[in-house]
């Protein structure tokens, strides 16, 4: 049994479906007053962060898992889309390019704690323009770094894909498995 210290519906499908036996409880942690241009740096300080704050919340009776991810193309960090011409924007940046998408997890218990940071990376066929209005549409892209869903919207136009998918969905469950307490 772990905590996730973390809302994402997306990081919880993926422990679920690994046959981790989970609490989800996201902890308060504001990533916004971070200072970070770097993706990697980024991640790392927003994952530590979140943890630094569960940890003071919950305690560590019980282990704990954070993470964070980023997505960059184009050597810009591209965060949570505002609004919708933000997701456009921040798509567009992506569309028949390199993007690489970059999560960093903490899990940590009374006598272990494991990081890691990972990247997977795309490269993109150009979007669709008519697929990206549609997309834009449904909301989909709220709550996702760089409004990406590679296993939705994206999928059909990678061409070229280095690393884990969970990676890119916000959690390395492979990486993880071996470290967690059963």
């Amino acid at each position: 049994m772990l905590i996730l210290g973390s809302g994402s519906k997306t990081r919880a499908k993926i422990l679920q479906k690994a046959g981790v036996d989970f609490v989800q409880k996201p902890c308060d942690f504001n990533e916004e007053a971070l200072d970070q241009s770097v993706p990697k740096n980024f991640v790392y300080h927003a994952a530590m962060g979140k943890m630094k704050a569960c940890e003071a919340q919950l305690g560590l009776d019980t282990p704990l898992l954070t993470a964070d991810t980023v997505v960059t193309a184009h050597g810009e960090i591209l965060r949570k889309a505002k609004d919708e011409d933000d997701a456009r924007r921040i798509l567009r940046l992506q569309s028949g390019a390199e993007t690489d998408i970059v999560t960093c997890m903490v899990y940590k218990s009374t006598h272990k704690t494991f990081v890691d940071l990972s990247v997977t990376r795309y490269l993109f066929d150009p979007f669709d323009e008519a697929d990206l209005e549609r997309y834009i549409e449904s909301g989909e892209w709220r709550g996702k770094a760089g409004a990406c869903m590679v296993e939705g919207f994206c999928r059909p136009y990678i061409r070229e894909v280095v690393g884990y998918e969970s990676c890119a969905m916000g959690l390395t469950v492979e990486k993880l498995l071996p470290w967690l307490e059963r």
